[in-house]
């Protein structure tokens, strides 16, 4: 899976730009707020038509500007794809897949594989569970299109069930139509469960030896999912918070409260985890999503680093680095220090000031 070139149009601080990328590694680099990271994200909502920093569309379009394009050129198993996003200020976007418009984002998940990293992921151990759901269905949605279906209409059904917990406050007789909607929020609750018990569990099996080489050995990692609710018990606990939920007006129960834990040798990384250790879990669940990817879609997905080097040391750097193997990888960055000139190979380095990128 190659990324041939990329074209903005009007998009964040980019008038126009085209640009080439090579199969290896591509480095952006520059002062900050130059636009590098405008760069990932356009790849980025290419493949999931989602801003990896959760932007709305028209905040992406460029100012004084009502609309923007985003088309990214892929190679992929000897097939080529052409892939059009269209941003408008006050509409939903268009998506064009082979100049082909598609009305559902399920068409187009699984083109472009992507992995992202940032510093922000660096604190996906120590942050809220919401980031943590977040990371399950990123990867999820770009590797099975039936879990992207079930997800999205589970967060449908959510939001409507969420409305009439309020609205019964008022309407009282409106109770009687919440059955309804529990056999539903049930119906898609148990097979999202599912799904992210077995990816937790496929996952497992490439963290554990990957976070057992960048320790040195010292440290056995485990993914522990946490579901709000087990399958079997759903439909119960729903009736038996019913009250409550009606007071709050907010449906209690459920995968949208799901978490992970992260047990290294027994302790909960997530409370007792050093910074040292919390980063060096989240370099090996980057490093595992890559992996993945590999055994279910027999091909690399693309890599984003945004800037991630700077926050790593030089031993996760190098692992990092190192392991990244054949797949495609465009990385943000300040400056070419001698790490990544002595260390690394590089295939394209382009300059980024001001919203020019100049190929060097």
């Amino acid at each position: 899976m190659i990324i041939r070139s990329l074209e903005l149009n009007h998009f964040r601080n980019y008038n126009t730009l085209n640009i080439d990328f090579e199969e290896g590694t591509n480095i952006l680099y520059g002062n900050n707020a130059q636009g590098k990271t405008n760069i990932l994200e356009a790849v980025y909502l290419s493949g999931t038509t989602k801003s990896h920093k959760g932007s709305k569309d028209k905040e992406m379009i460029q100012f004084e500007n009502e609309e923007a394009h985003i088309r990214v050129f892929v190679e992929k198993k000897q097939k080529k794809f052409q892939i059009d996003i269209h941003l408008k200020k006050n509409r939903s976007k268009g998506i064009a897949v082979n100049r082909i418009p598609i009305k559902k984002a399920s068409e187009l998940f699984g083109i472009l594989n992507i992995v992202f990293f940032s510093p922000e992921d660096l604190n996906i151990i120590k942050n809220g569970p919401s980031e943590r759901r977040r990371f399950m269905d990123m990867e999820l949605c770009q590797l099975d299109k039936i879990y992207l279906d079930d997800l999205s209409k589970y967060n449908k059904i959510l939001g409507q069930r969420n409305k009439l917990l309020k609205d019964i406050y008022f309407k009282p007789d409106l109770k009687d139509t919440l059955f309804a909607w529990n056999l539903q929020l049930i119906s898609y609750g148990k097979r999202i469960i599912k799904r992210r018990r077995g990816f937790i569990k496929q996952l497992n099996e490439i963290v554990m030896k990957i976070h057992h080489n960048i320790s040195g050995g010292a440290e056995e990692m485990l993914l522990i999912y946490e579901p709000s609710i087990e399958e079997d018990c759903f439909e119960e606990e729903l009736q038996r918070v019913c009250e409550k939920e009606l007071k709050l007006g907010q449906t209690m129960i459920g995968p949208h409260r799901d978490d992970i834990s992260f047990s290294g040798n027994g302790v909960d990384i997530r409370k007792f985890g050093s910074q040292g250790q919390q980063r060096t879990l989240a370099l090996s669940l980057k490093l595992s999503e890559i992996e993945l990817v590999k055994q279910v879609t027999k091909d690399s997905p693309i890599l984003l680093l945004d800037d991630v080097l700077s926050e790593l040391d030089s031993n996760r750097q190098n692992y990092l680095l190192n392991h990244i193997g054949n797949t495609q990888t465009i990385i943000t960055c300040t400056g070419l220090d001698e790490f990544i000139r002595n260390r690394f190979q590089i295939n394209r380095v382009f300059e980024v000031d001001h919203g020019t990128v100049i190929h060097k």
